[in-house]
């Protein structure tokens, strides 16, 4: 069975620099063009014609609502951080680990990118999660 071409919204990943945008809108909650050139990092140069642009196609993909104050508009995520990180997971474990999650896991140790707080809070987490 072949997988259609046109994927739905909701299955596209954003861009890197939309979920720079979205990152920055999900941090102040709601802003306005200027707010998120002002939340980029310093260095990060990107006109106001492109952060604009960026945040329009955020609209129209349904991650991001408007509305109009005086002669702006105010950006206010409809996306949740939570369901993008989800998502974003979820993405990585099927594309990356054959759809085995406990292949991210085990990878993640391996590479010593937890320490030990990292390993102990994850022990806390398999603790209550074996208790459901």
């Amino acid at each position: 069975m072949r997988k259609s071409k046109n994927k739905s919204v909701d299955d596209k990943m954003l861009t890197d620099v939309e979920l720079e945008l979205m990152t920055i809108l999900w941090k102040l909650g709601e802003g306005t063009v200027a707010d998120v050139i002002d939340g980029l990092p310093r260095g990060r140069d990107l006109a106001y014609t492109s952060v604009s642009t960026i945040l329009r196609i955020l609209e129209q993909k349904g991650v991001l609502s408007t509305r109009k104050e005086g002669r702006g508009h105010i950006y206010v995520p409809t996306l949740q951080k939570t369901d993008y990180e989800t998502k974003a997971v979820r993405h990585v474990v099927e594309r990356v680990f054959e759809g085995t999650p406990i292949a991210l896991v085990k990878q993640l140790i391996d590479a010593g990118s937890l320490n030990q707080n990292d390993l102990h809070e994850l022990q806390t987490l398999i603790n209550k999660a074996s208790k459901k």
